[in-house]
């Protein structure tokens, strides 16, 4: 399926496998969420626009063995991937079910398989929606007494780099931030029907009725030198976020030629070579819970 926005177009089947392999990178971190998420009595969790599936296979780790969760996404080729990646962590079929729903339309099939869900789970997909806070109202509305809805959105984008790097202007990890808000900023401009929440996602939370709403923000940090795992991860991030910035048209021409050379192997200038690339982001997740009736 691909979204289309405009001129902006996300081809979320082209990005299934990469949704997978950035699973691998987070999974200490879904594993450390999901517990801290769930609960012994919890009987229903829900993974909105799951992805690789990395918080549902977390998710169905950490809840009772008598406990199942809803893997949701509006890509074939999403849950494709998805489903691979519940089968190599050894989850059984009943555990985790998968569900094709797109969610800028088809919102009102959730009640069907998720009403009463002690958790629901959103991670950077609430915010590809026309109607942000329509879509939490809707969420929180699933939530079984004393439930949460919990969305992983914002926190700090990704540095790798030093300020100047001897290719290019200073400042060029930077302005491939500012790229990327850019884009982000027209991607919510021409998703048609958009309406604008010119607030924070715990205002958000708690205009759809849920209580004692916090935030937690986790910082992911690997100092130089990068082990060649980290390195290779760090690559591979660089060049998809390039890639993506200037067929976009938001990455202005000599930077692209400065990142070319950075992402080249064979050349001098080549990122591998340096032994001060890290890697520093931070990821908030916003909490808020249903009061218990």
């Amino acid at each position: 399926m691909n979204t289309h926005r405009d001129s902006i177009i996300i081809n979320w089947s082209d990005e299934a496998e990469r949704l997978c392999a950035a699973v691998a990178d987070d999974e200490a971190w879904y594993t450390s969420v999901a517990r801290e998420l769930a609960r012994p009595g919890d009987r229903l969790a829900v993974d909105i626009g799951c992805g690789g599936a990395g918080m549902a296979v977390a998710l169905g780790a950490a809840l009772p063995p008598a406990a199942f969760v809803v893997a949701v996404d509006g890509d074939g080729d999403v849950l494709d991937a998805a489903r691979r990646r519940i089968t190599e962590a050894g989850i059984d079929d009943g555990h985790i079910r998968l569900l094709r729903a797109d969610l800028d339309t088809d919102l009102a099939v959730l009640p069907m398989v998720a009403r009463g869900a002690d958790i629901i789970w959103a991670a950077s997909s609430i915010h590809h929606l026309a109607d942000q806070q329509a879509a939490i109202d809707a969420l929180a509305a699933l939530l079984a007494p004393g439930g949460r809805l919990a969305l992983a959105e914002g926190g700090l984008a990704a540095q790798h780099l030093p300020w100047d790097v001897g290719v290019g202007d200073p400042g060029l990890e930077t302005r491939l931030a500012a790229a990327e808000d850019r884009w982000f900023a027209r991607m919510r401009a021409c998703i048609p029907g958009c309406v604008p929440m010119p607030y924070g996602w715990p205002a958000a939370l708690r205009r759809a009725g849920l209580v004692d709403v916090a935030t937690r923000t986790f910082t992911f940090e690997r100092p130089a030198p990068l082990s060649a795992a980290d390195l290779r991860s760090v690559l591979q991030s660089l060049r998809h976020r390039v890639d993506r910035a200037h067929a976009d048209g938001e990455l202005r021409p000599a930077d692209k030629a400065a990142w070319d050379r950075l992402l080249d192997p064979g050349d001098d200038a080549w990122i591998g070579h340096r032994d001060d690339v890290y890697s520093l982001s931070a990821r908030s997740v916003h909490l808020g819970h249903r009061t218990a009736d």
